[in-house]
């Protein structure tokens, strides 16, 4: 999935609830400069296998709500510039988020200048 939706700038809308994720474990740059996006729903992703989600929302400006309560991130190994460039998002609960295995996280929130609330366990 890396890449999927990269430079899709004008897209507004995006219904991934049917989405079978198991075996995905490169999620890199997913949504990158998805810029009218403004929200994403990915509760139903599967991500127990993913290892890259390194730039997965950068640059999307306009992303004001993510829900990401059910990823599982036991076995990601970068998060570098995962939310960089998201300047409407006000609030990310990451609570759910295992950064044991992560080795860089390089600007994860790099330009989020809305950000008032993180929830990290």
């Amino acid at each position: 999935m890396g890449n999927m939706f990269s430079r899709c700038q004008s897209l507004k809308e995006l219904n991934l609830s049917n989405f079978n994720t198991n075996n995905v474990t490169n999620m890199y740059g997913m949504f990158n400069e998805c810029y009218s996006l403004k929200e994403l729903n990915l509760s139903n992703f599967n991500t127990n296998n993913v290892i890259d989600m390194e730039g997965v929302f950068e640059g999307c400006f306009s992303l004001k709500e993510i829900e990401l309560s059910n990823f599982n991130t036991n076995n990601v190994t970068s998060m570098k510039d995962m939310f960089y460039d998201c300047h409407k998002l006000k609030e990310l609960d990451l609570s759910n988020f295992n950064t044991n295995n992560v080795t860089n996280m390089r600007g994860m929130f790099s330009e989020c200048s809305s950000l008032e609330k993180l929830i990290i366990r």
